[in-house]
């Protein structure tokens, strides 16, 4: 989550723990422009990378739910993309939890509310389950999105239990989420943590933010950043019912066996999707184009 965890602690109200932070609201009853708006967001991603979708009847129609799944380099991209197929499958809107910069900012902060967007903390996501929404989680995080070469698609999950212990707390299942894509839609040229990069850490670091969020120096298309046109794949798996950890006396042991549980899960759907795209004629542009004309 976000060092905002400790925002909300000790005596809080009852009143306190029906409020989100920054003014956010706690239900968003989309408008039909709202819908339009997103469409025209989530629109030259789903043109370009033509994505395919697994294990939709998967996601619950009602209730909390907690999709937790892995988080690429193309975080920013891929997940809404997944957001948008179930609003429109399911007329659920998926709340998305974003990083302090981007909420820092007051008019972009104001736009990421109206589309159900809201500070990356624990209270805001203990809420939100609470109230019944359904809420996306990256365990990850920032650490994961920005990976080293040699690290596509593997979980940087070392100490992240935050996420099972919320679900355990709140009683919300979990359902696993896997995204393939997004990793290779760029190529890394040198990642945050290469010497070449220490000019860029210093900027990352004076900016008040960790080291590991350094951005890697990457190509798209060519010399550009123009992404490649690699098909996005997203499955969702099996949901894990939390209620049996619920009584656990020890809460820490309990979300770490949980933890664990739900990370194979994510493994598997991952693993999954990979096959299918090293088996899909279809995986770039050229194959999509050839497939198209019949050949």
């Amino acid at each position: 989550m976000s060092r905002n965890d400790t925002e909300f602690t000790g005596a809080e109200s009852s009143a306190d723990r029906r409020k989100l932070t920054d003014g956010a609201p706690l239900h968003v009853e989309l408008t039909d422009i709202d819908r339009l708006v997103i469409d025209a967001i989530t629109g030259p991603a789903r043109a370009w990378f033509s994505p395919r979708f697994h294990g939709l009847e998967n996601f619950p129609l009602e209730g909390p739910v907690l999709l937790v799944g892995n988080h690429s380099l193309a975080g920013g991209t891929d997940a809404p993309v997944l957001a948008h197929k179930i609003l429109v499958e399911h007329d659920r809107l998926v709340r998305g939890l974003a990083e302090n910069v981007l909420i820092d900012v007051p008019i972009l902060r104001d736009g990421l509310h109206r589309l159900g967007i809201v500070r990356g903390n624990r209270h805001n996501c203990t809420t939100l389950l609470e109230q019944g929404e359904a809420v996306a989680v990256f365990p990850g995080g920032g650490r994961e999105a920005m990976r080293g070469k040699g690290q596509k698609y593997q979980l940087l999950w070392e100490g992240r239990t935050g996420f099972a212990r919320m679900a355990i707390e709140t009683g919300a299942p979990i359902v696993p989420m896997a995204m393939v894509g997004g990793d290779d839609i760029f190529d890394i040229i040198f990642d945050g943590h290469d010497p070449v990069m220490r000019p860029v850490r210093e900027l990352v670091k004076a900016l008040g933010l960790r080291a590991t969020l350094t951005p890697p120096l990457i190509r798209g298309v060519g010399p550009t950043l123009l992404p490649k046109p690699e098909r996005f794949y997203f499955s969702l798996g099996t949901p894990i019912e939390t209620t049996p950890w619920r009584d656990s006396p020890d809460v820490e042991s309990a979300a770490s066996e949980l933890q664990v549980i739900v990370k194979k899960a994510v493994e598997e759907e991952l693993a999954f999707l990979l096959g299918e795209r090293d088996r899909d004629r279809g995986r770039g542009l050229l194959g999509r184009t050839l497939s198209a004309v019949g050949l």
